[in-house]
């Protein structure tokens, strides 16, 4: 099977159907507000953010959000993200359930604080 190689955010997050797209955009907009100054870019072919160094990498899945924190995002937030699935630096948001933007939000205060030093 032939993997589409993407240019942009834009253009990653147009592939996907509507309900997908939507929380791929909320999961963009919320890291906006909180790096402005972060460069939007594909890494891996996901959407990432770099300040400095990459802060977040997300992507879509058949039936979840990847949100990748690195090691360092993860370990810290250890005990909010007991509910989800996750791996060294991945989390796993379910598609059937809303997105913790809250906690979102925190990993990303921490991770650029972490690149900030």
């Amino acid at each position: 099977m032939h993997k589409k190689t993407y240019a942009n955010i834009d253009e990653y997050i147009a592939d996907f159907p509507e309900p997908v797209a939507a929380r791929l955009r909320q999961i963009r907009d919320c890291i906006r507000q909180l790096a402005p100054a972060a460069t939007e870019t594909i890494s891996y072919n996901m959407p990432a953010f770099k300040q400095k160094k990459v802060l977040v990498y997300f992507a879509a899945f058949k039936n979840h959000i990847g949100f990748y924190a690195l090691p360092s995002g993860n370990a810290a937030f250890q005990q909010e993200l007991s509910k989800y699935k996750t791996g060294k630096g991945s989390i796993q948001f379910p598609l059937d359930e809303d997105l913790p933007l809250d906690l979102i939000r925190k990993i990303l205060v921490f991770r650029i604080k972490e690149v900030e030093n």
